[in-house]
């Protein structure tokens, strides 16, 4: 395979468009920009109506297959259980990504939305755009982001080792569109070609972050050279974890990241405002809950405005974009646990701490702002790279915290990218579960290399687009997948094992001894009745 690997279409077709973009994105940024705004401006202005009617759709899918007779099937075999543990299980889920943009967006996002309120009429830095900043933060971080990564997830964890096929997007939907061979090498190139562009957006999000960080804490401004700087040690860092394998570098690195955020979580909950954030936490979900469907559905066709477009419809589209990568990644560390215990753990309890978070971290800034006087908010509408640490400026232990800020967004960003070398290089070898090495260090060249490009071209924006235009076309595979996954599970057996049977036997037979409706044969009976016969 080794020898081997550039000869796979799909490996040699997705390579070759994300190398065509580096050296153009490089060497004429500025029309490249150009040309990514306006791919932006038609993706959202006329598809925003399709990614928020899809997510929804995927959400009630999910949820209803928890809940039905097909939750009880394992991915894997009947006998099989989980390769890991529950809690390192847990902090790799957060290894997949989830963790830069969280620890990114968790102060920006709500008093962004403090700072110029979603919702028009209601005046901006006041209580109810307080209010309402929690809330919508609670739901962009919510279910309907991890929905997402579970479909992708729960298909090809359940084709890979369930039914031993490959894990790729293009077997998922056999059931649908046939086993054409050039239909699978494109469905497959483009899955691989969109994957690259949301962990470039993750990872550039991450990089614009620790820059600004290192701007905030030791006053290196920030620049694309610092920037440059950043994504090389990143990149010699996650190749450097990428070769001790899934088993060591990126579950340890899993497990001191969920560690270290729990431990900031901490301290931002024993020394911040701990009844408001509490209360916060408490209403948002009140307000998550309630506004949920309204939410879902949002847009604005009568009154104008890009506000939809700029944070609902970049948060599903830059989540569909690599859901391939994370979907497979979730895939790969939940085998042996069931449909059930897979959807209710992707989507309700990375969405709860993620929620925690943004209610400790963001509420503490927020109540700073609204009781103590301060500018948080201003700050961040200037630089939302900032937002963390300049509330840490206003909490103790500023320097400390700054840096340890620093280092849990670097150790993220390693385990993110190191994560994305495995699953892209697994989908462009047939689904290999042991990909070459050589084929992980291509693809983590080219991620570093498309994550710079973005940067040089345009910073954020530039990193919006990319996720928008990917993660169109991936939407409608998507949908399929939905489609595809129920045709599967129809015509999958519903085992019960006789064990099973048994034991619920002996739990009725003692209720029924204890309501004295049924009385046990006493060992002298049983024996004169087997003397008789």
């Amino acid at each position: 395979m080794n020898k081997k690997f550039w000869k796979n279409p799909v490996f040699s077709i997705s390579a070759s468009v994300i190398f065509v973009l580096v050296v153009l994105g490089a060497t004429i940024p500025v029309k490249f920009r150009h040309v990514a705004d306006i791919l932006y401006d038609f993706t959202t202005i006329n598809f925003g109506w399709f990614y928020l009617l899809s997510v929804f759709i995927i959400v009630v899918f999910l949820a209803g297959l928890a809940i039905s007779k097909y939750g009880a099937i394992r991915i894997g075999g009947d006998e099989e259980r989980p390769d890991f543990p529950f809690f390192t299980w847990i902090g790799m889920l957060f290894s997949a990504g989830f963790g830069v943009g969280l620890v990114f967006w968790g102060v920006a996002e709500p008093m962004s939305h403090y700072f110029t309120s979603p919702i028009n009429g209601v005046a901006s830095q006041s209580e109810q755009a307080g209010r309402i900043a929690m809330g919508y933060s609670f739901f962009h971080w919510g279910i309907s982001q991890w929905a997402i990564f579970g479909i992708v997830g729960l298909v090809i964890g359940f084709l890979q080792f369930r039914k031993k096929k490959d894990g790729l997007i293009s077997t998922a939907l056999e059931p649908l569109l046939g086993k054409n061979k050039k239909v699978k090498i494109g469905i497959d190139s483009f899955a691989v070609i969109a994957t690259v562009m949301g962990i470039a957006t993750s990872l550039g999000l991450g990089i614009l972050q620790m820059s600004g960080g290192l701007e905030s804490v030791f006053n290196i401004k920030s620049s694309f050279s610092v920037q440059l700087i950043i994504i090389l040690v990143v990149f010699i860092s996650y190749m450097l974890s990428s070769l001790s394998g899934l088993n060591k570098g990126i579950r340890y690195l899993g497990n001191f990241n969920l560690g270290l955020a729990i431990a900031m979580l901490a301290f931002f909950f024993i020394v911040g405002p701990k009844v408001f954030i509490l209360e916060s936490f408490t209403l948002a979900i009140g307000d998550y809950i309630t506004n949920f469907i309204q939410y879902s559905f949002r847009l604005q066709p009568y009154q104008g405005g890009t506000w939809i477009r700029d944070w609902t419809i970049f948060y599903w589209a830059w989540t569909i974009a690599w859901s391939p990568f994370v979907g497979a990644f979730v895939a790969r560390v939940s085998k042996g646990r069931t449909i059930r215990e897979f959807i209710i753990g992707v989507m309700v309890l990375p969405p709860v701490f993620a929620c925690m978070w943004i209610a400790t971290l963001g509420g503490t800034a927020l109540y700073s702002d609204m009781n103590n006087g301060t500018k948080i908010a201003e700050a961040v509408d200037a630089d939302v790279t900032s937002a963390i640490f300049e509330t840490f400026q206003h909490m103790p232990l500023t320097g400390l915290m700054s840096a340890l800020a620093i280092l849990l967004i670097f150790t993220f960003l390693v385990t993110s990218a190191d994560s994305a070398t495995y699953i892209l290089a697994s989908m462009t070898t047939n689904g290999s579960l042991l990909p070459p090495l050589i084929v992980k260090m291509v693809w983590g060249f080219l991620m570093s290399a498309i994550a710079a490009v973005l940067l040089y071209a345009g910073g954020l924006e530039a990193l919006q687009s990319a996720s928008l235009v990917a993660a169109l076309p991936f939407t409608v595979l998507l949908l399929l997948l939905v489609f595809g996954m129920s045709k599967l599970l129809k015509k999958e057996p519903i085992t019960v094992r006789p064990v099973d049977i048994r034991s619920f036997e002996q739990v009725e037979r003692q209720v029924k001894i204890k309501a004295g409706t049924d009385r046990p044969i006493p060992p002298s009976s049983k024996r004169r009745n087997q003397q008789k016969k």
